[in-house]
């Protein structure tokens, strides 16, 4: 998917940059795949402010995606390439062959009309949903179950994709995005191929007022805060923060300080963390 540029006829289309949507035909989105969506603002069930700098935007509709891909061993065609405003990767309407219709997420190189399956026994093509053990090595693969049966959880934003790079009993080693190296059940289903929209991350807002239409609200820095809001915060003029590492506004170490629990299940299925910074 290609970036289109803007010529620069205003201030917020100078350095403007959306994606050109090529693989996209008009459309009118499944009605029956789509249900109203509750925006939290940020807040928890109390009402609370828990992640800050949220709020507004375009309303939505949620599209209900087939994250688990299972029970449908007869081939589907796709009918449909569409825009899906609750995540940066596109959405395909697929049409199986005993009348069913279902959203999934659209891999890189499926045009509409190709055909898919989701089988143990289906070929290992691009789009097509297997077990792991079913898979072999080296094979590119998103939408990643972590527990067999509950839907992919990994690996699932636009342009993602992880690697199997090892198989040893009812364990298959894999190599996520992020260069995480963990392990997974060799029964958890995987979708073949690279998630689509590669080009996400080259997208420019160009103004303010995009992010705002995002539900994304301005940030303060704690330096030019009141002492009462901010560790950073006071001083005459311009001051520097005061304090040997930058901090949280509720004093917590801010950078370089790992936030994972110090004893969590999956540890032990972890053979090499992330990257950081």
């Amino acid at each position: 998917m290609a970036i289109r540029l803007y010529k620069a006829y205003t201030p917020g289309t100078r350095n403007r940059s959306v994606p050109s949507f090529e693989e996209m035909v008009e459309y009118q989105p499944h009605k029956k795949l789509m249900c109203n969506k509750h925006m939290k603002r940020g807040r928890n069930s109390r009402g609370v402010i828990t992640s800050r700098h949220r709020g507004g935007g375009h309303k939505r509709l949620y599209r209900k995606i087939d994250f688990r891909r299972d029970g449908k061993s007869v081939p589907g065609r796709v009918e449909t390439i569409e825009y899906d405003p609750n995540r940066n990767a596109y959405i395909r309407l697929i049409h199986y062959g005993d009348g069913d219709k279902r959203y999934v997420l659209q891999p890189r190189g499926i045009r509409i009309g190709h055909v898919i399956s989701s089988d143990s026994e289906a070929p290992t093509s691009i789009g097509n949903t297997l077990p792991l053990t079913n898979i072999p090595l080296g094979a590119t693969i998103h939408n990643i179950e972590i527990t067999p049966g509950r839907g992919g959880q990994l690996v699932r934003s636009a342009g993602a994709a992880a690697k199997i790079i090892a198989k040893e009993g009812d364990l298959i080693t894999l190599k996520l995005p992020p260069g995480e190296i963990r392990l997974i059940s060799r029964k958890c289903l995987a979708t073949i191929g690279q998630v689509g929209n590669i080009d996400a991350s080259n997208r420019t807002v160009g103004k303010a007022g995009s992010n705002r239409w995002l539900g994304k609200r301005p940030k303060v820095r704690g330096v030019v805060m009141n002492p009462i809001d901010h560790p950073h915060g006071g001083g005459e003029g311009k001051a520097p923060i005061g304090r040997k590492k930058p901090l949280s506004p509720w004093g917590d170490p801010a950078l370089g300080r790992r936030s994972r629990k110090g004893k969590k299940y999956s540890d032990g299925f972890i053979l090499r963390r992330r990257r950081t910074g």
